[in-house]
């Protein structure tokens, strides 16, 4: 019994070492209000939701293993909800196991229950994890300036919104640090809010009837420039959730503005597959790790 006891000891120090939750904001949550006692934080297996208390959990590569790569990971749920599993814990893991240092992000849920404007608290959250990451890259032994962002689904929209809307920080930064990613990669995206939206996460996140300003704002393909970071796209041809329309905009925008960008469309798959679409034996995270070779974001080993 003792042996079992001392070795469940070890298994979790372990776990804790290579898995580590902080809060967001340390010093207190922007842009929120006085949450109701009625909205208490929920999960359901993986899958969590009313978040009022953003996190970020790091995972570390095995020792000796990590290249100074970090990758942030916004998993999706429609902005209603979050899948911290497979797309959120399995998708560090993976990229673990090529060295790179990943931290996936608990974020905010879009609610008047909680937020004075909940159409920016998403971003807030994402703005802050990349300022975050690059504020301690010593500490995590990452390289400032090789800090990516990944993201699922509507987790995608909030990374391609932090990826095109980087210049305008929401939350404090006195340090000015950087708020743009160095890459993106976006899995299933969504990326417009207009007629090919994903609408639940757009009603989510910014109302029943926005104004055409916040539709705009918020299409993220209208708001490429050459300054958006290089980005890798993944979709499968007969998404019914989220048109494959949403990653071939945000790459006929990439392409008119001269920023490097690699698109994968895989005949099948639907949505929501995560690290593996079980209509193909191709794998997307292999691709991705080529492109991030290529592109020098990752070292050749």
């Amino acid at each position: 019994m003792k042996t079992a006891f001392c070795a469940l000891v070890l298994l979790c120090s372990v776990i804790i070492c290579h898995a580590q939750e902080t809060p967001l904001y340390p010093a207190g949550v922007p842009n929120s209000k006085p949450t109701p006692k009625t909205y208490v934080e929920k999960w359901d297996k993986d899958w969590a939701s009313k978040v009022s208390v953003p996190t970020i959990t790091s995972y570390l590569p095995e020792k000796g293993k990590a290249n100074g790569t970090a990758i942030i990971v916004f998993p999706g749920g429609g902005y209603s909800g979050l899948a911290m599993g497979h797309e959120g814990r399995d998708i560090a893991k993976a990229f673990n196991s090529m060295g790179v240092t990943a931290f996936v992000v608990k974020y905010r849920l879009p609610s008047d229950s909680i937020m004075v404007d909940k159409t920016i608290g998403p971003l807030q959250d994402a703005q802050q994890a990349v300022i975050t990451v690059r504020k301690n890259a010593a500490k995590w032994g990452i390289k400032a300036d090789k800090i990516g962002i990944i993201g699922f689904s509507a987790g995608g929209h909030l990374a391609s919104t932090e990826g095109t809307h980087f210049d305008k920080v929401l939350v404090d930064n006195k340090e000015n640090i950087s708020a743009r990613p160095d890459f993106m990669l976006l899995l299933y995206p969504v990326i417009s809010f207009g007629p090919q939206a994903h609408v639940g996460s757009r009603e989510n996140l910014i109302g029943k009837t926005p104004s055409e300003d916040l539709v705009n704002l918020y299409s993220n393909e209208k708001q490429i420039t050459a300054n958006t970071p290089p980005t890798f796209l993944a979709h499968a041809g007969d998404d019914d959730v989220v048109p494959v329309q949403n990653s071939l905009m945000f790459y006929d925008g990439l392409l008119k503005n001269k920023v490097k960008a690699e698109m994968h469309i895989f005949q099948a798959g639907g949505h929501g597959f995560g690290l593996n679409n079980s209509k193909t034996n191709e794998k997307w995270i292999d691709w991705a790790k080529s492109w991030m070779l290529e592109n020098g974001f990752i070292p050749a080993q």
